[in-house]
């Protein structure tokens, strides 16, 4: 069974965005507006990007608003799952932070950028985003405000280091990540911290240090019951399911598994069910339940489909998305290479005008020269 990467790095934009409204809720600029429209942005989110669009229309005068409506726009096409869109107007907000004194907000917005950038596989980039944002926390005068977006952060540096490098590495900054987290307690942030401990037990999985996977898939559990998550409880479960398979505890892994697939009926993740259903063919092929082995084999394949269809969207957006990059670079090398070539004829140009000055002040002073030398001769000669 494997680790549902794609789906729990949704649910952790889902939180991030969640996080975010609070501190929206907050500000009086247009908080009560977007506050307001936070509501609708996972069952309408249609409706949020036009109220964001008619945020930025009306706040050309208050950049901190005119940010806000980019990042609701931002936030409401990531509830869509369209992250190439997401970010174009997230781009949109980072390019307005130089004029804004909002430390906070700048902060949201490039752990946000972060996120995005890690959601579509560009990694390098995201790492260059989330140093940026963890420079603008560490300088943020109220330390007690920064623990939730320093969390995100050092949560989303694991889930990158899981991919790139090792889980050693990863699981440190999940760690971190929980710490800053626990010292706040609040709602979104269990939610984060569930989604931290169930990445955690994948990699004691890949570790094959499986009492440590069960540890955490447990209290991943806990977490997400602490605020009733379902989605979580299920994946909580799904993982520990994926232990006791491991350890041949057929009967324990059907248990949780049956568990997650009650969960999940509330939640309608492709993902998560493809999940469940894979864990439950393989757990009944297992026990020689043929009848049961063939029911979800076939929901598994039928859910698989529909999963790898999305699955290539977002490759091919992400791919798009490389490309448009790649471009932009290549013209800005262009562009410098140009500018270079225009700087370097001039200067061309200039050191043949001084060499030419230079070479005619040169004869005009040999040919003075020469004639006061013919006058002495001249003078000699008489």
């Amino acid at each position: 069974m494997k680790s549902s990467k794609p789906n729990f790095y949704f649910l952790f934009i889902v939180c991030f965005c969640l996080t975010n409204f609070s501190y929206a809720q907050n500000n009086n600029s247009c908080g009560a507006i977007i506050n307001e429209a936070s509501n609708d942005i996972y069952s309408n989110p249609d409706k949020v990007i036009k109220i964001g669009f008619s945020i930025v229309k009306e706040s050309a005068n208050n950049i901190d608003c005119k940010i806000k409506g980019y990042k609701l726009i931002c936030d409401a096409y990531t509830s869509k799952r369209n992250y190439v869109k997401a970010l174009e107007y997230l781009n949109k907000a980072n390019s307005m932070l130089p004029q804004t004194n909002n430390a906070m907000l700048k902060i949201i917005i490039l752990n946000k950028a972060g996120i995005i950038y890690h959601q579509l596989k560009i990694y390098d980039k995201a790492i260059q985003y989330l140093d940026q944002a963890e420079q603008a926390i560490m300088e943020y005068p109220v330390k007690d405000s920064i623990h939730t977006d320093l969390g995100k952060n050092y949560i989303v540096r694991g889930f990158i280091y899981k991919e790139e490098f090792n889980c050693d590495i990863a699981i440190n900054f999940f760690n971190r990540g929980i710490t800053e987290l626990l010292k706040i307690k609040s709602k979104p942030a269990y939610s984060i911290i569930s989604i931290a401990k169930y990445n955690k037990g994948n990699c004691y999985i890949l570790m094959s240090k499986n009492a440590l996977a069960i540890q955490n898939f447990k209290e991943s559990f806990i977490a997400a019951k602490t605020i009733n998550a379902k989605s979580l409880q299920a994946f909580a479960n799904k993982g520990l399911a994926q232990v006791y398979t491991l350890e041949g505890n057929y009967t324990d892994a059907i248990a949780k598994l049956n568990e997650a697939l009650v969960l999940s009926d509330e939640v309608e993740d492709l993902v998560l069910n493809q999940e469940i259903y894979k864990g439950l063919s393989e757990n009944y092929l297992a026990t020689s339940e043929w009848e049961k082995f063939k029911v979800y084999h076939s929901k598994y394949l039928n859910v698989q489909k529909l999963v790898k269809k999305s699955e290539r969207e977002s490759v091919s957006e992400s791919l798009d998305l490389k490309m448009t990059e790649s471009n932009n670079k290549l013209k800005d090398e262009k562009s410098k290479f140009y500018y270079f070539l225009i700087l370097s004829f001039f200067i061309l140009l200039l050191i043949i005008f001084l060499f030419t000055v230079l070479i005619k002040k040169e004869n005009k002073e040999i040919a003075l020269l020469k004639k006061q030398i013919n006058d002495l001769q001249l003078e000699k000669r008489k």
